[in-house]
């Protein structure tokens, strides 16, 4: 029997049992619908922290205590006091790092930010007015403090567009006095609304000298990060190179492995983040591919009790010249089919389902969010969807195909 009359047969025999074709490929639809949504979202994810980090520039180098995290065990490590003001000074000697270009100490902390009776909890960042440079972000109003505020650990602040709307609303914030956990310091500078920038939350952060972080606010002698600039791409691996040593010598370490400390270029950083993004992409694909199996045993069991209902059927097509392979085509083209259709509703409601929430993340949350839409898990929705019929149908088409005509012709 030809390809074309077998598969008009098919599909009459699929419109016949509509109720019945639907319910058999819903969980096909569920599972691929659940990975078109993984793979879409965990792009988007992806996407949207790539576009944090490179929010640094190619250029910068972040340098943390603590040896590199292997595994949950070795986050504990970032927490030492390896980075210290000597570093600084070693780092900045164009002896020891001559491409670098600029560097910032940082140390972090959320802390209590009160202007009369206003109250806000956000990060408070002590660094260098390197960070306005290197982060490019720079004041709408007033300035940035300097080496000499620095060095005479002054209490200014700089304020993110966000804090100072919190905190003042319309009025005017330079030359006003806020308190940070108690102490009394005098904004001069309000920053430019810029949204995230990498890790950094511009808009609702408060810049203090780290000086006057370190002493008054933390009482702490050493840093949570150093963040330097290259003098351009090329010179980057070189900067992590030299930087690298200069540490090691200052620490009085012979042996990489026991470094105190740890390097991450922004090239790094976006590999790890892909490694583990598509790690964990796979992961959830994996566990949405079981959805499938389970869809392809509803699928053999309803073809099974679809052979045993239209075997009287079966046995008059056998009667007027069918042959095995005809009747094993016709349900095998029905159980391809029903997957098929499955994989293309799955495709289309796990896409749309992906825009709504990109929607959600974009309007409702304020992430940069960018609906991706991946092709790739669409023709391997299919595909494999087309696949799971032929497997699962094979089983019920060879036992419709196995029928004697006389017996068929006889049952009941």
């Amino acid at each position: 029997m030809p390809l074309k009359d077998a598969l008009k047969i098919a599909l009459k025999g699929l419109q016949a049992n509509k109720s019945r074709s639907f319910l058999t490929i819903l969980g096909i639809v569920i599972g691929i619908t659940a990975i078109i949504m993984v793979m879409s979202i965990g792009n988007g994810a992806q996407s949207l922290i790539l576009n944090q980090i490179q929010g640094l520039g190619s250029q910068t180098i972040i340098i943390e205590p603590g040896k590199e995290p292997t595994g949950p065990s070795s986050y504990a490590e970032i927490f030492t006091d390896s980075l210290k003001e000597r570093d600084i000074k070693a780092l900045l000697n164009p002896a020891n790092v001559p491409n670098l270009k600029e560097l910032t100490p940082n140390v972090v902390q959320v802390a209590n930010i009160t202007y009369g009776s206003e109250s806000i909890r956000e990060s408070v960042i002590g660094c260098s007015d390197a960070i306005t440079r290197i982060l490019d972000i720079y004041p709408d109003e007033g300035t940035v403090f300097g080496t000499d505020e620095i060095a005479s650990k002054a209490n200014v602040a700089i304020l993110g567009a966000e804090v100072k709307k919190k905190l003042f609303g319309a009025s005017d914030a330079l030359g006003e006095k806020i308190k940070i956990k108690g102490r009394t310091f005098r904004v001069v500078g309000i920053l430019a609304a810029k949204g995230q920038v990498s890790l950094f939350n511009v808009d609702n952060m408060v810049l203090v000298p780290y000086t006057t972080a370190q002493q008054y606010l933390l009482g702490i002698d050493y840093f949570h990060t150093f963040i330097l600039r290259a003098s351009s791409d090329e010179t980057v691996d070189q900067v992590v190179r030299d930087a690298q040593a200069t540490l090691r010598e200052m620490h009085g370490i012979d042996d990489p492995s026991k470094d105190d400390f740890h390097v991450t270029s922004q090239a790094d950083a976006a590999e790890r983040v892909r490694t583990i993004t598509d790690v964990l992409t796979m992961l959830l694909i994996s566990v949405a591919a079981i959805s499938l199996v389970v869809g392809g045993i509803g699928i053999m069991n309803i073809m099974l009790v679809s052979v045993t209902e239209r075997t009287r059927e079966i046995g008059l097509r056998k009667a007027i010249g069918a042959t095995e392979n005809d009747i094993l085509l016709q349900f095998l083209l029905e159980a391809v089919i029903l997957t098929a259709m499955g994989g293309v509703f799955g495709i289309i409601l796990g896409g749309g389902l992906s825009f709504l929430i990109s929607i959600i993340l974009t309007n409702a949350v304020g992430l940069d969010w960018t609906f991706v839409f991946p092709v790739s898990a669409a023709v391997l929705g299919i595909s494999v969807s087309a696949l799971i019929g032929l497997v699962f149908g094979l089983y019920p088409a060879r036992q419709a195909s196995q029928k004697s005509p006389i017996e068929a012709l006889r049952y009941e």
